[in-house]
């Protein structure tokens, strides 16, 4: 999928971590590369993502501050990504995927694969197993 084919960019939960927690190692990426996508397209979080975040935050009101609607639009998550979620860690677990819980990866590869999303995401490589139309904007 070309940049101009897709309708905005989910972040991936890692990107949003790395920058919060001033990761030693991806930190400086996320940020640069979650700047340069705010530059051009909508960024977009859904309630997975939301939900990953929250964990380092002690309030609700303190993460909705890292993380202000005026930028990051929320998403609902599509009915049709459910289904394309459970297919694909099917498929996962076929192949002799052994993670018990990479599911919540699944949903957000599937939203935006249904929603025509490019996913900011340091983590790729099973989003171009899974999910290879996609466009990726992650580190080579």
């Amino acid at each position: 999928m070309s940049t101009a084919q897709f309708l905005g960019v989910l972040v991936d939960s890692n990107i949003l971590i790395d920058i919060a927690t001033n990761d030693p190692e991806w930190s400086e990426w996320s940020a640069n590369a979650l700047a340069e996508a705010a530059e051009s397209h909508v960024l977009i979080i859904n309630p997975i993502i939301y939900s990953e975040v929250s964990i380092g935050y002690s309030t609700i009101e303190g993460l909705n501050i890292a993380l202000p609607s005026q930028i990051y639009r929320r998403d609902q998550l599509p009915w049709e990504a459910g289904f394309l979620a459970g297919r694909c860690f099917s498929a996962y677990r076929k192949r002799g995927g052994t993670r018990r819980s990479p599911l919540p990866d699944f949903y957000i590869g599937a939203h935006a694969a249904i929603g025509r999303l490019a996913l900011l995401t340091r983590d790729a490589s099973l989003y171009r197993t899974y999910f290879p139309k996609i466009h990726l904007i992650a580190p080579e």
